[in-house]
């Protein structure tokens, strides 16, 4: 199945779909206006069942093939919120709302799940049952396992899950994967350091946490260089530093540092953690400070299947041709990890043109991408649950 007619024949509303997204966009749970409106078009497609409320403010549609002799059901996953990003494209659909705007492309992942929907309600050309998910919160909120722990694979019984995201830099509606590791699990790192304050002229007064904040970000780039196999990849990146002081004449009581540690297997993860602790509280001790570490973990590694990556690379190949099926993987994160957690599954990247990168203010969804998107979604359900011939279905 090469880009499929109707897709062609669509592309003027999906891309409507996708600029009225774009110009309202909303932030983690609050996608109230977004899921409404996607509710409103999956109702108009015809869908079976469409739920709202999944994972507070998740949007569930359940199309149902034209036979049903096997009951495996299909779930097709896209990702609805904005990042607070103030837009810098000066596009004429650019965001109408202050502060936030869809700098990753997820407008453009749910207006090509609704496109599929629209054309899998249309033709039910596939045996068994497709589930299209709308998620909030993919930006930090971790909406995935939001809608998971609400019942997403119990109540509708899902066998397997596949996933979009767009990506820049790779030519317009070619394809890219990998099997195991896609992309990285991340924790998050707070760091709060409190010494004694007073006067810069008299240091010897004070104990400076500002001093001990800087032999401890130094020495944290020795954890991964001396610690995680060469082999294995991760990182961690102290990004915020901020005093509780901004005069140039005093010496801070208090300092606090925030930052990531990224990671592909549990492994480096959990070397990474105890270099922190050691490391931080090492430091802090030898000068002098008090410390608080709070490691929060965040996402985990994103990982496809195997066989399901090359169930997605053979759509993928069906739809455009050649596929890119040992791209690097990434250290961003993605909580679509969550629901590979739960079933079998993958993700794959479909690349979005010449565009600024993703959480960039001048980013754009290519809306050329969208039949290629569409046409992925399609052929995932129509693959993996194969339309039974006449003599069969009459059998």
């Amino acid at each position: 199945m090469p880009v499929k007619n109707r897709f062609a024949e669509m592309l003027p509303e999906i891309t409507a779909w996708r600029r009225e997204f774009h110009e309202n966009p909303e932030l983690l749970y609050e996608v109230h206006r977004t899921a409404s409106r996607v509710a409103e078009l999956l109702r108009s497609f015809g869908c079976d069942e469409v739920v709202e409320g999944i994972g507070r403010t998740g949007v569930v549609g359940v199309i149902r093939g034209r036979t049903d002799t096997s009951g495996r059901v299909i779930g097709l996953r896209a990702d609805m919120d904005a990042l607070p990003i103030v837009e810098a494209t000066g596009l004429p659909y650019a965001s109408k709302t202050p502060g936030a705007m869809h700098a990753c492309g997820h407008d453009g992942h749910t207006a090509m799940l609704l496109g599929a929907a629209r054309y899998l309600a249309e033709t039910r050309n596939f045996d068994g049952t497709a589930v299209v998910i709308f998620q909030p919160a993919e930006e930090g909120g971790a909406g995935g396992k939001a809608m998971i722990d609400d019942g997403l694979v119990t109540r509708w019984g899902i066998d397997e899950f596949y996933g979009m995201h767009n990506m820049p830099g790779y030519p317009t509606g070619k394809f890219a994967i990998r099997e195991g590791a896609m992309m990285a699990g991340t924790d998050e790192v707070a760091i709060t350091i409190t010494g004694r304050g007073g006067h810069a002229a008299k240091p010897h007064d004070c104990i400076d946490p500002l001093v001990a904040a800087a032999q401890m970000i130094v020495a944290i780039q020795s954890i991964v260089a001396r610690n995680v196999d060469p082999l294995s990849q991760g990182v961690i990146s102290i990004c915020t530093l901020q005093t509780d002081s901004t005069a140039r004449n005093v010496i801070s009581e208090k300092v606090t540092m925030a930052g990531t540690v990224r990671s592909l297997d549990r492994k480096s993860r959990d070397i990474m953690v105890k270099g922190l602790r050691r490391v931080v509280e090492g430091t802090a001790a030898a000068m002098g400070v008090e410390v608080d570490l709070k490691i929060i973990e965040g996402y985990p590694v994103t990982e496809n299947h195997p066989e399901a990556t090359v169930h997605a690379a053979d759509a993928a190949r069906a739809v455009a041709g050649d596929v890119i099926t040992d791209m690097h993987p990434m250290m961003g994160g993605e909580d679509f990890s969550y629901m590979l957690l739960e079933r079998p599954g993958a993700y794959i990247f479909l690349g979005n043109g010449d565009s600024a990168m993703v959480h960039h203010p001048a980013y754009n969804f290519d809306d050329d991408a969208i039949p290629f998107g569409s046409s992925w979604f399609a052929e995932m359900v129509e693959r993996r649950l194969p339309a039974l011939t006449a003599a069969a279905a009459a059998s």
